[in-house]
């Protein structure tokens, strides 16, 4: 049955909030769910002593004391209902971080179905729609309990009638089963929006971001976004819209008919009863409050919206964990002193991007050896990037096989390969973090190591950016942060390269740069692969760069075009060759005899 697998989804989140905190709020919500009861019985107690002139203090404290166990209860249950679902949230939030971080592959994170779970998962509330797995579990819990609040208020009003039950009960159970199907088909059309809502908060992002503000400001498309974000807002909430008249006049004669008829009978054969003298005012008092509590109870449907709300996001990730398999952990690699660098063979690989019918990488062969400066060079576009991920096994090529030391590295496990190959990306991130924190980012599995971040400092040439820095290697990285300062790109550079030096001073064993200099100038960039080639032999390097003046004292260097190896050799055998290399070599080289300088950089720090 759906309906039970839904619940039962929900109440298994039961299992993060710890058994003591659960068993303790389980017990406060009973008694709030029985509490109506008991004001309604004691106030008839105390009615009925004054009513015939008896002694009535035993009954005002029983009534004073029942309203006082009422606030006591609230006021321990409010802050242990919060502690319960901020742990439930707490885990869900968790295990989602776990599943999109530890995926052996990034694939599977461009998938816009996989996007969609994502969003929908991270239970981040933006509409009244939207609710978390806490508050979801909450309302389950709170509906069963509920529902012996109901009995216990029931059984009051069956010792005056029994009949009045069905009179209530049947007349709010419709109330619910209308509220109930109307949250229902909110949360679906929510949740049928989900892309939509998606590209709202793209262009959300690109209207208030500092970063993109410029461009903004620039080409004036701000207007251009605000239309498309509105343009999102129609289609998320356009069925919404279009059925709030219909939905307002139903609300108010579903009221009418199934909230005020059936209280107001009960209420008139009740008050028909005292005026008759068949019941005292004290029975009256105590079936009109315990009639509306029965009422309240059962056609109460916050709880409902609370489930619909929070059930997406319960679902989703129950579907991330299969479309997202976390790997195996592995304990932290230790470089074992003197280990040599892997032998990388990549045989007959083939790789396409998902959606896409074009080869960007058709029947590639590559070694990479042990110890060597590789460099790897081609036009833009001819896949050396791509490359770079599939090497580092962030992709799963189509067809072919990558090896290291003839032990395919699906069978050495994605993290234990990770451990063993250190990458500076072309699209790299500046984390909004400390200088320490972003270089630690490198191998943050292990203890901080003090000296290897001292070396990864000094080879990738950031110590004089350092110095400048108001905090030195505590200084956020960031103008938004307090105290923080931003860097250039090509500061911004040397940090990233520090962090991949970091983690090859703690374990990693392989090198690749994907354009790791391209905002230095010449004068930089030599010094920095100075310091790069004093490392070949200990770490394999995989350079990619489209300076060849630099590249030109690699160990060798291959050429990718069409999606293979097309040209392998060092400089001299390639100019010598008279190849694709040798021709791109002399353009740029003409260029750069001109005063051409094609550093990407902006204002220094």
């Amino acid at each position: 049955m759906p309906v039970l697998r839904d619940r039962l989804l929900l109440l298994r989140g039961l299992r993060a909030a710890g058994t003591g905190p659960v068993a303790a709020w389980v017990v406060l919500r009973l008694g709030l769910a029985v509490l109506p009861a008991g004001v309604a019985l004691t106030m008839a107690l105390l009615i009925d002593r004054v009513e015939h002139g008896q002694t009535f203090l035993v009954a005002l404290v029983a009534f004073a004391g029942t309203v006082l166990v009422g606030q006591i209860l609230d006021a321990f249950f409010v802050p242990l209902t919060e502690l319960v679902k901020a742990r439930i949230d707490g885990a869900h939030r968790a295990e989602l971080a776990r599943l999109t971080a530890a995926g052996p592959t990034i694939g599977e994170l461009e998938d816009p179905e996989i996007q969609d779970l994502v969003r929908l998962a991270t239970a981040d509330p933006h509409f009244w729609t939207e609710k978390t797995p806490g508050q979801g579990t909450e309302a389950q819990v709170g509906s069963m309990l509920r529902w012996v609040g109901a009995t216990t208020s029931a059984a009051i009003v069956a010792v005056y009638a029994w009949w009045l039950l069905p009179v209530l009960v049947v007349p709010a159970l419709v109330n619910r089963a209308f509220e109930w199907h109307r949250s229902l088909w909110f949360a679906r059309t929510w949740t049928a929006g989900a892309r939509e809502a998606r590209r709202f908060g793209d262009w959300k992002e690109r209207v208030m971001s500092p970063a993109e503000g410029k461009e903004q400001r620039v080409y004036g498309f701000g207007e251009f976004a605000v239309q498309r974000q509105i343009a999102s807002v129609h289609v998320m909430f356009g069925p919404l819209w279009a059925n709030r008249g219909l939905d307002r006049g139903l609300a108010w004669l579903r009221v009418a008919v199934l909230v005020l008829v059936p209280l107001g009978v009960t209420y008139a054969v009740v008050a028909d009863g005292v005026v008759d003298g068949r019941i005292g005012i004290a029975l009256e008092t105590a079936v009109f409050t315990a009639a509306f509590a029965v009422y309240a109870a059962v056609g109460r449907i916050q709880d409902a919206v609370d489930i619909e709300g929070a059930l997406p996001a319960v679902k989703a990730l129950v579907k991330l964990r299969t479309a997202l398999p976390v790997p195996a952990a592995v304990a932290p690699a230790a470089r074992v002193a003197g280990e040599a660098p892997p032998l990388v063979e990549l045989r007959g690989v083939r790789f396409h991007y998902p959606g896409t019918d074009r080869l960007v990488l058709d029947d590639l062969h590559l070694t990479v050896r042990p110890g060597e400066l590789l460099a790897l060079v081609g036009l833009n576009g001819a896949g050396k990037s791509t490359l770079i991920k599939i090497l580092a096994g962030l992709y799963q090529p189509d067809a072919g096989s990558i090896t290291a030391d003839g032990v395919d590295i699906r069978k050495i496990g994605p993290e234990a390969w990770r451990r063993q190959i250190s990458v500076v990306f072309q699209d790299f991130v500046r984390y909004h973090l400390s200088a320490r924190d972003n270089i630690r980012l490198g191998q943050a599995s292990v203890p901080l190591d003090e000296a290897a971040l001292r070396a990864a400092i000094d080879e990738a040439g950031l110590g004089p950016v350092l110095d400048r820095l108001p905090a030195g290697l505590d200084t956020p990285l960031a103008r938004t942060r307090t105290g923080g300062v931003d860097l250039s790109g090509g500061q911004w550079q040397q940090v990233v390269l520090a962090r991949a030096l970091y983690a090859v001073h703690t374990g990693s064993r392989m090198l690749v740069l994907d354009e790791p200099t391209a905002h230095l100038d010449v004068r930089s960039e030599a010094d920095v692969f100075g310091r790069l080639a004093g490392r070949a032999g200990d770490t394999s390097i995989v350079l990619i760069s489209h300076r060849l003046s630099t590249v030109r004292h690699a160990d060798r260097i291959v050429l990718l075009d069409g999606g293979r190896i097309t040209e392998s050799g060092s400089h001299a055998e390639l100019m010598a060759g008279g190849g694709e290399y040798a021709r791109m070599f002399t353009i740029q080289a003409e260029r750069f005899r001109r005063g051409f300088d094609d550093r990407v950089e902006e204002d220094e720090l």
